[in-house]
This record gives structure tokens, C-alpha cells and sequence, in this order.
């Protein structure tokens, strides 16, 4: 086994859960969804992407930054697209 796999070993399968969940839950308040089959596509993209970071990431740490760093930027974004700021006026 190479060192740079010890971290994936240490962190636990219900971690990983934890943070999809988490990454679901910030996917739900910027991409509402109203049916069933809409919250399963949210599930599988918080999956997918909780999985590439997990096989991107060179450390534990590298691992959530980046998931953090994402996650921010998503909250960062969705609250640009809600307050674009002065001047800008919002066609409805």
C-alpha cells in the first residue's frame, strides 16, 4: 500500500455519508427540487463528486479542503445570483 493511501484507510465510511449529505443539503437550497426522482439526481451528483475529490485528494486534510472549498463557492455564487448588488436591475 503506498503512504499517500493511509489517510483513505483512516476515514470512515460514515464520514464520507456525512460530508454527501452535507454537499445534498447545499444542492438542495440552490436547486430546489419538488419530486422524488430530482432529489436521487442530487444524491448521485453529491456522490460522484464527494468520489472524485476522495480519489483527487493527496491527505485527509487536501480532502476537505477541497470539498469545503467547493461548497463555498457554491453558497458564494448562489448568494451573487440572489444579490447581484447596486445597479443591477433584476428583470422579472
Amino acid at each position: 500500500m503506498d503512504a499517500g493511501d493511509d489517510w483513505r484507510a483512516q476515514l470512515q465510511p460514515a464520514a464520507r455519508g456525512r460530508i454527501v449529505n452535507k454537499i445534498v443539503l447545499t444542492l438542495r437550497k440552490h436547486l430546489p427540487v419538488s419530486v422524488p426522482e430530482g432529489l436521487v439526481e442530487l444524491q448521485r451528483i453529491a456522490v460522484r463528486f464527494e468520489d472524485k475529490v476522495y480519489a483527487a485528494a493527496t491527505s485527509q486534510s487536501d480532502y476537505l479542503r477541497k470539498i469545503s472549498l467547493k461548497l463555498l463557492s457554491m453558497e458564494s455564487y448562489a448568494n451573487t445570483q440572489q444579490n447581484p448588488g447596486p445597479g443591477h436591475i433584476r428583470q422579472e
